[in-house]
């Protein structure tokens, strides 16, 4: 049986990363996977609206999360920072007193309201938890043996890590396990924890850059071929901004990054076309050459 989430897409695969989005259509039923994409939801505030106008940001969340109930699903989630946006406010309005009751009356001109019934899990926790890895496994078309792939979990997805505790904060393990179950290498660097710099990239650039340079020379030097994210905002980071992240470290980086779904649909012998992956500034040429080469050897 299918399992059904409401797809909840962010704001990130509409607009700046439209192949993320495009990828994970791509994959979904191969996964046994249904969605109900919530259409008319908003976006989670990102931080941005929880700093200034916190009960406005639980608002545009308790109103996602009530779209989410009223279809009887749980929601899916494809953004590392709307996980971990969304995760924090479900958790605020299912356990703090009183705090649902207020928002709801927020809400009330719209005729809606949230019963705190409704979990948000991305698409990593997902294919980890719910698939399995070794559904997950059965599906690889096309082995990524040889590849040596850095994870790159980013800030979001992994803290408040107390809503479903699905990874451990300081020593996730889900994004290797995935890696592995495809067939590929998973990279041990010591960035794949930290922040990709992206909440800080219109204050401070020069910080910010410096930051994702290290993490993603850190992953170089380990002998990644590539990198994988769970989140959009730090795709951007380091794909968008890759060579001005360079110039701040003083490396020519060259590293392909790939979207997580991006990367299931390789392995799943989905087309670059169908994955989006013209669209990355740093081209991912090499790496699905590198794929067809092995499948054509082996």
């Amino acid at each position: 049986m299918a399992l059904r989430f409401a797809l909840y897409p962010g704001c990130a695969a509409k607009g700046a990363t439209p192949e993320l989005y495009q990828s994970t259509m791509a994959i979904v039923g191969r996964l046994g996977i249904e969605v109900v994409e919530l259409a008319a939801s908003s976006c989670c505030g990102a931080g941005v609206v929880t700093e200034a106008e916190p009960d406005v940001a639980l608002a545009l969340n308790a109103r996602n999360f009530a779209q989410a109930e009223q279809l009887g699903l749980d929601v899916m989630t494809i953004c590392g920072t709307c996980q971990g946006v969304m995760g924090a406010a479900n958790k605020r309005l299912k356990t703090e007193p009183g705090l649902l009751d207020r928002i709801n009356r927020l809400l009330e001109p719209e005729g809606i309201a949230y019963r705190g019934t409704v979990q948000v899990k991305h698409l990593l926790w997902i294919v980890v938890r719910e698939i399995g890895l070794r559904q997950l496994g059965a599906q690889v078309v096309t082995s990524l043996q040889g590849l040596r792939i850095a994870p790159f979990y980013g800030c979001y997805i992994l803290r408040p890590s107390w809503d479903l505790g699905v990874d451990d904060p300081e020593n996730p393990a889900s994004l290797e396990q995935v890696i592995r179950a495809l067939g590929g290498e998973a990279v041990a660097y010591a960035g794949r924890t930290k922040c990709c710099g992206f909440p800080i990239i219109l204050e401070k650039e020069a910080v910010a850059m410096a930051m994702a340079g290290a993490n993603m020379k850190d992953a170089k030097e380990q002998g990644a071929d590539c990198m994988v994210t769970p989140c959009p905002l730090c795709h951007m980071s380091l794909d968008i901004y890759q060579d001005r992240a360079g110039q701040a470290v003083n490396t020519a980086l060259d590293l392909p990054i790939l979207h997580l779904p991006q990367l299931l649909g390789l392995a799943m012998g989905i087309s670059s076309k169908e994955l989006g992956l013209a669209r990355h500034l740093i081209p991912v040429d090499s790496i699905v050459r590198r794929i067809e080469a092995s499948v054509h050897h082996s």
